[in-house]
């Protein structure tokens, strides 16, 4: 079901399939309006699914896994309110607020749910604090919480709907790419699969939300198929603010626009995925298209998302752990470095490599580390120290190796330091698992901890207190609307 399917073999089978329906059908030859498709096992099975999670009982585990990501989500909205993209963002939702329906985090704004939507997903994503999703190159939380907590404003739903909205959003947006192809299809295409699964996860979520019936879960998806959009341009945006929009405010803004418009009484194509001129024949997956409805109901991808234990680049978690493993069993100064060898999965390097905003360069982060020894919030977003003489002295030792071998291994995110010091000893570290991925998980207490040290600071300890132990029992919330005293500010 995940084998791989090249552009011209691709092209080849859209020719020789016939006119008739089925999953992934990618006829290139324009079906008369009159003859519309009978819905495809793979849309009846997807949206039937979709549906149901707004009554479907959760196992345990996955609750637990959900509210530990709704809070690692939240910290990072909240955190985000002091950073460029947070400030611009919430700025944005005062100037054009709108109804008052939905509370943005960190400040006293209230708006209509899109706006909502947009601001907290940019929030969400100010920087490299949100959680992960290796196995689809994508990051949900930054624009699948959002959505749910906008929508679920909207409509006053409980604290148990909020919890499967947002579970039903990991399930969705990250199939979606990761049968596009992760990575590699990001590459090849220069399509951003960050924004293409925030959009599919959100508009999950939404729909959840909104209560809508398997009909209008299929026309939720194709007012989604339609919005799916966004470059890998972002690599070039310095300051983080479209970044944050590609990556959490405009797929927010798009899942929670299509599911207003479906439950408002739009309509639209029964099956966007097959039939003439559909989405996989429009973006031409790398992988078969049933991978959408693979193991659903089985596999909860919210499992498979991993937590940054360091608020920064996910290629550079590894590195960091490395040379925190490095600390821990030797005693030196960084003046005893001569050189710094690290290496990382061949795309993933080009991500952080020389990269001009702190918490996304590999080299300075690695200066950072070995002078200081550790990395924090505040270090790894401060601008300034970028240009400090002692940084850059150290900065010049690290030398970024993209290995082929690590580029194999992906989705796991691999990473090797090597030290070679001035007497000429050389000290080495793999890291494997990071800490915070699905094979090496953060506890409940550790996500927790990480989540006072970025919230603390801008809601104070006791609303931060207030926050966790809410999100934490979210099944006696009876309205998400009572969220919005502890997660906004005056």
């Amino acid at each position: 079901m995940a084998d791989n399917l090249s552009r011209r073999h691709l092209l080849k089978l859209a020719a020789a399939l016939p006119v008739t329906a089925g999953v992934g059908e990618l006829s290139l030859r324009p079906r008369p309006a009159s003859a519309a498709p009978a819905t495809s096992n793979l849309m009846s099975m997807l949206s039937t699914y979709m549906s149901e999670a707004a009554s479907r009982k959760l196992p345990e585990e996955i609750v637990e896994k959900t509210k530990q990501v709704i809070l690692d989500t939240v910290a990072a909205m909240i955190s985000g309110a002091e950073l460029p993209p947070g400030k611009f963002a919430i700025q944005f939702a005062r100037a054009y607020k709108g109804e008052k329906i939905a509370t943005v985090a960190a400040s006293n704004v209230v708006c209509g749910p899109i706006e909502a939507a947009m601001a907290n997903g940019m929030l969400a994503h100010s920087d490299e604090t949100d959680d992960t999703h290796s196995f689809s190159q994508s990051h949900p939380g930054c624009s699948v919480v959002p959505a749910a907590l906008a929508t679920g404003e909207q409509f006053g739903i409980d604290g148990s709907r909020f919890l499967r909205a947002v579970t039903l959003g990991y399930d969705i947006g990250p199939r979606v790419t990761a049968t596009l192809g992760r990575l590699p299809y990001m590459a090849e295409t220069h399509r951003s699969t960050h924004s293409l699964s925030g959009t599919f996860g959100s508009a999950a979520a939404a729909g959840c939300a909104a209560n809508l019936n398997a009909q209008q879960m299929r026309w939720l998806l194709s007012y989604t198929a339609q919005q799916a959009s966004g470059l890998a341009s972002w690599q070039r945006d310095t300051d983080h603010i479209e970044k944050a929009f590609d990556f959490g405010g405009m797929p927010a803004r798009n899942g929670v626009t299509a599911a207003l418009l479906v439950q408002a009484g739009g309509t639209g194509v029964d099956d966007v995925f097959s039939g003439a001129d559909n989405f996989f024949q429009a973006f031409l997956p790398k992988n078969n298209a049933e991978m959408v409805i693979e193991k659903l109901g089985e596999r909860y991808e919210v499992t498979r998302t991993s937590f940054k234990k360091w608020t920064v680049g996910a290629p550079i978690q590894a590195v960091l752990d490395a040379l925190e493993n490095i600390f821990k069993k030797n005693r030196f100064d960084a003046d005893q470095v001569k050189q710094v060898l690290v290496k990382v999965a061949t795309n993933e390097a080009a991500i952080v490599n020389n990269r001009e905003i702190p918490d996304i360069c590999l080299q300075h982060l690695v200066a950072v580390m070995l002078v200081d020894k550790t990395v924090t919030f505040r270090s790894a977003h401060d601008t300034a120290r970028m240009k400090d003489a002692a940084i850059l002295r150290h900065r010049a030792k690290v030398q970024l190796i993209p290995d082929e071998e690590l580029e194999r291994r992906m989705p796991r995110r691999e990473g090797t330091v090597e030290l070679v010091m001035n007497d000429g000893a050389r000290i080495n570290e793999h890291v494997a698992s990071v800490r915070g991925t699905f094979d090496n998980p953060m506890s409940r207490e550790e996500v927790i901890g990480k989540a006072r040290d970025l919230m603390n600071p801008v809601l104070g300890t006791g609303t931060t207190t207030k926050l966790i132990d809410t999100i934490f029992n979210l099944e006696n919330v009876k309205n998400v609307r009572d969220l919005r005293p502890v997660l906004q500010r005056g």
